[in-house]
Order: C-alpha cells, then sequence, then structure tokens
C-alpha cells in the first residue's frame, strides 16, 4: 500500500510540474526568425568534426553519440538532442546547422561552436602551459566566422540588421574549456581565478558587444556548469576527506570556483546591459537549471543509485576513466540513457539537456521581453 501511495506522489509531481518530459514551454511567442550559436561542446551540432582530421577522429564522430535521438553520430556531444536543440524546437525553428556544413541550410540560423572551443585564444592560453589538443576555434575565430557569414550573406545593411534583430543570439556556454583544459593539466583554482578567470569574462564581454555592433537585440549569455558534480572532476579529484563534499555528493570547491566566475560573469553582464539600454542581454543560469535536475532526479525519472555516473563509460566509482572515453573500444553503454544524467562523464544525456532547457525558458522568458 506504502509503495502504491509513494508511486501516487511521484506520479502527480511529474504531471503538475511544468517540466515533465513531453511538455513544451514555447518561445513561439518570441517570434524568432533565426538562431545564431557560438560556444563549444555543450552546443557544437558538427563542427569540430568538419574543421579537422583530428574533429574528426574524435568519439563524437561516431556511434554510441547520437544513438538516441538521430540513430547516427551528428557531431553532438550527447546520445541525442543538445539545449539548442530543445530551444530552436521551442522557438517553432528547425535545428541549426553547422557553419562547417557549406551545404546546410541557414535561413533559420546558425550554429557557430565548437566542441573543445576555449574562450581565450590558444596563443593565450599556451603562454599560461595550457593546451587545447582539439581545436583552435576559440571565440574570437567564431565571432570571425559569424562576421564573414553576414557579410556574404546580407543584400542590404538594413536587410541585415532587420533579420538579425529579429533573431536570438547565444554567446556560450564558453570558457568551460578553459578551466577544464587548466584543471586538468594542473592548474591550480587560486591560479585561475588570477590568470584565466578575468580574461575569459572579458572575452566574453567582448564577444557580446561584437553581436551587439551586429545588429543584435536579444543576446543570452549562459554561466558555467557546478563541475563538481561531474563524473569527470569527481574521478579526478577524488578526495578521502568527507566534508570536501556537500550534501549532493559534489565536490565544493569546483562548485565554489563555478559561482566565483558566474558572479563575475554576470557582473560583466549588468555593465553592458548599462551601455546598451536597447538591447536585451540576460544570463542563462546553467548552474541553478543543472541543480534543478539534479535535485529533482527520481521525480524526474532518473536513476538515483547511478546518479554520479556516466552512462557510457567504465571503471570507478563514476564510470568514468580519462583513457578508456565514451567511443572507444570496449567502453559500454548503459541500456536506457534516458535514466542517467550524464552521458559520457563530462556532457549530458538528451533527457537531463531537455529539463534543464525547460528550465532555463521558463526563467529567461520574461526577462527577453518579447512581449514589447
Amino acid at each position: 500500500m506504502a509503495t502504491i501511495q509513494v508511486s501516487l506522489v511521484l506520479c502527480i509531481l511529474i504531471i503538475s510540474s511544468p517540466f515533465h518530459e513531453g511538455h513544451s514551454i514555447s518561445l513561439k511567442a518570441c517570434l524568432f526568425d533565426s538562431i545564431y550559436q557560438l560556444g563549444d561542446s555543450i552546443c557544437d551540432t558538427g563542427n569540430l568534426i568538419r574543421e579537422s582530421a583530428i574533429g574528426a577522429a574524435t568519439p563524437f564522430s561516431r556511434l554510441p553519440y547520437g544513438e538516441t535521438f538521430f540513430r547516427k553520430a551528428t557531431g553532438r556531444c550527447s546520445d541525442g538532442l543538445l539545449m539548442i536543440d530543445h530551444l530552436a524546437l521551442a522557438a517553432g525553428l528547425p535545428f541549426l546547422n553547422p557553419y562547417l556544413d557549406k551545404e546546410a541550410d541557414f535561413r533559420h540560423g546558425v550554429n557557430f561552436a565548437v566542441a573543445g572551443a576555449t574562450a581565450l585564444p590558444t596563443s593565450f592560453l599556451a603562454q599560461n602551459n595550457i593546451v587545447n589538443p582539439f581545436t583552435n576555434s576559440s571565440l574570437n575565430v567564431q565571432l570571425n566566422w559569424m562576421e564573414t557569414y553576414f557579410n556574404s550573406t546580407c543584400h542590404t545593411q538594413t536587410d541585415c540588421r532587420e533579420k538579425i534583430r529579429k533573431s536570438l543570439f547565444l554567446v556560450g556556454e564558453i570558457g568551460g574549456n578553459d578551466y577544464n583544459y587548466a584543471l586538468l593539466q594542473g592548474k591550480s583554482i587560486e591560479e585561475l581565478k588570477i590568470k584565466v578567470v578575468p580574461y575569459v569574462v572579458q572575452t566574453i564581454k567582448a564577444a557580446v558587444r561584437k553581436v551587439i555592433n551586429f545588429g543584435a537585440f536579444r543576446v543570452v549569455v549562459p554561466g558555467n556548469f557546478p563541475i563538481g558534480c561531474f563524473p569527470i572532476y569527481l574521478t579526478g579529484f577524488k578526495n578521502n576527506d568527507s566534508m570536501a563534499y556537500d550534501e549532493l555528493n559534489c565536490l565544493k570547491e569546483l562548485n565554489n570556483f563555478s559561482i566565483y566566475q558566474n558572479d563575475l560573469l554576470q557582473q560583466a553582464i549588468e555593465e553592458l546591459s548599462q551601455e546598451n539600454p536597447n538591447a536585451v542581454i540576460i544570463y542563462a543560469d546553467y548552474y541553478n537549471a543543472f541543480l534543478w535536475v539534479y535535485r529533482r532526479a527520481a521525480i524526474l525519472g532518473f536513476n538515483v543509485a547511478s546518479l554520479q555516473k556516466s552512462c557510457c563509460g567504465v571503471g570507478g566509482d563514476y564510470n568514468f576513466n580519462l583513457a578508456r572515453l565514451c567511443g572507444t573500444q570496449g567502453v559500454p553503454v548503459c541500456p536506457n540513457p534516458e535514466r542517467s544524467i550524464s552521458w559520457d562523464g563530462i556532457h549530458l544525456t538528451q533527457k537531463a539537456y531537455s529539463f534543464m532547457a525547460q528550465w532555463l525558458i521558463h526563467e529567461s522568458l520574461p526577462k527577453l521581453r518579447c512581449f514589447i
């Protein structure tokens, strides 16, 4: 009887939640004509695998990546759809094609994001002994692609301005890899706070200024995730001191670092808003969107027993090993990705991204001022 009562309560909670799977919170009220995306693997829909032989050789170019939705690899770093895909659907627009797919249809937007990309140029990182092993297509490179695209497609300046004004621009998520590479290559958090974070934030701020100069009216700037909850960090920074973990069993120091950078980013966005009163520039709170899903994992249908384990991975307490990543030979995939939050220890599953996207739309829609 108790089991039936618990199941009934969970069912009621899921049905009454505006975020249950299959419920679409619409961005259609904004009447976006297009979406333009800058960023990294959180939003790349196929640029890295087209960019170079290195990108083509990554696991993202083959199954099991893409298995849930596309039944084939597309270059997305998940089992299926990303947050940008869910946002496009909510806006009534087609999925964004990657800029490097020269045969693609770009009438309703372009995705310039590249998996592995950093906010800072690779030359800047190299000066601080930080190596990006995947791509040189940092945020400035992506902005140059965007400028080239607009210059080649706009018939007149007025025509271009009108189309851009009716579009949504996403500057990020970007910057996460600057920190990932640095931390995994032995840099300390205190060192990053001094030598990397301020420059990442300033680079993002400059990028927002540039897209506004292109004519952007609505710009979304995502923050960083609570990285201390991710298998890659839980494995690499495992600590025998229980005090190093919070009530969710995430690493406190790493999550506090994400909060630190997100606070600086929000300050920058506030300054940009004051500089550009005619533009709508909003912060997308990936940190709390992720924690919303994480704290409600059972209600949302995730397997709480394996909450911190990779679906696709092998080894250790978190089903993750940097030497045997998802997509390499012999690395298994869980039978039900929709029951997992983490896909490969670094990126999330389609289902987790779906709930995050819905939370973000719910939180951001009033701030986008689509009704004026």
